[in-house]
């Protein structure tokens, strides 16, 4: 069948008309389902966050819940007092009297002990892998010190046992007290080479790969015009580190280490395994000791009697109050830090 041009000029027409009728409805669906994917993206991310801050809350709550009992017997004495005697026995001397004072001393000693070694060590091998060695060689040993972050705690607690132990009691703790036993920290060396100084050594290995990590970050972020401008003007290497790369993050050096600190006081069981379960504050170093960590992870399962538990959620609440001051004086830290680089820049 033959079309007059009229009729097929208007049979065009009317198709392109439905095109862009259709094209328009076709839009219109598709940027209602835009919106809808956009405030449904929002919604689960708002409740996401949302369920993080609820779960934060409800931990504080169950803690110090639990804890309550414990703080009105107690009070804040319960901070310093040493004795712990879970004996329900009325013949006992001190029967179902609780304080934390002991692994209290534990949990700041160990993690001292255990920033005090992965620090300097974390410093030097952030150092090292950004500025000094190869790339290729970055490449292979960087991962592995990484790798240290994803051993099991259990499998470096063995380690502490059956590697470590025999180690410090034959050579180290001997070599420290021939030299240093003139202090207290250095007394005799222990029968078994568990105890707090093992603890403490155990603990910088877990806390090494966390500073040694942000340390290279931070060292790679130095402009490479302040280093270079540092060597133009005759700096050594090593005055360059010292005066441009060290001085330009200490502030991220510091939340380093307390991140470090905050993985530190938290961990149990490692320590439990190489402690050696003290009962009492003595000054040397290789004496059993415990901590806060410890002690819950060793008795919570077997208490015996509801002040016994309570006394554990007091000492969560505790080892609670230490994390989050150590997450927070991080973060203040770290922005502080930010806020310097961006001025800088």
């Amino acid at each position: 069948m033959l079309l007059c041009p009229a009729m097929a000029h208007a049979e065009t027409t009317a198709t392109e008309a439905d095109l862009r009728q259709i094209g328009r409805s076709g839009g219109g669906l598709r940027r209602m389902a835009d919106r809808f994917g956009d405030r449904a993206l929002l919604g689960l991310t708002a409740l996401a966050s949302l369920a993080a801050v609820a779960l934060i809350a409800l931990v504080i709550d169950r803690v110090v819940a639990g804890s309550m009992p414990s703080i009105s017997k107690f009070g804040l004495g319960f901070l310093w007092h040493t004795t712990w005697n879970p004996s329900l026995s009325s013949g006992v001397r001190d029967s179902n009297v609780f304080g934390a004072g002991v692994l209290v001393y534990g949990t700041l000693v160990t993690s001292a002990i255990a920033l005090l070694i992965a620090v300097p060590l974390g410093i030097a091998i952030g150092v090292y892998l950004s500025m000094l060695s190869s790339g290729r060689l970055a490449a292979v040993i960087g991962p592995l010190v990484e790798l240290l972050a994803s051993v099991p705690s259990v499998i470096i607690g063995l380690w502490g046992i059956v590697v470590l132990a025999p180690f410090l009691h034959s050579t180290i703790e001997p070599a420290l007290h021939s030299a240093l036993g003139w202090t207290a920290i250095f007394g005799e060396p222990g029968t078994t080479g568990l105890g707090i100084f093992n603890a403490g050594v155990v603990l910088s290995i877990m806390v090494l790969p966390i500073i040694a990590a942000i340390t290279r970050d931070l060292f790679l972020n130095v402009p490479r015009e302040l280093k270079e401008g540092a060597l133009a003007l005759g700096a050594t290497r090593w005055e360059m580190i010292r005066t441009v790369v060290l001085h330009s993050t200490r502030s991220g050096i510091i939340a380093a280490t307390i991140l470090g600190l905050a993985r530190a006081l938290g961990e149990a069981i490692a320590v439990t395994q190489t402690i050696g379960a003290g009962t009492a504050i003595k000054a040397s170093l290789f004496a059993n000791g415990d901590t806060l960590g410890s002690r819950i992870a060793e008795q919570f399962i077997g208490a015996v009697s509801k002040l016994q538990v309570s006394s554990l959620f007091y000492c969560a609440l505790i080892l609670l109050v230490m994390e989050l001051m150590a997450n927070i004086g991080a973060q203040l830290i770290a922005g502080r830090y930010a806020r310097l680089q961006g001025a800088v820049r």
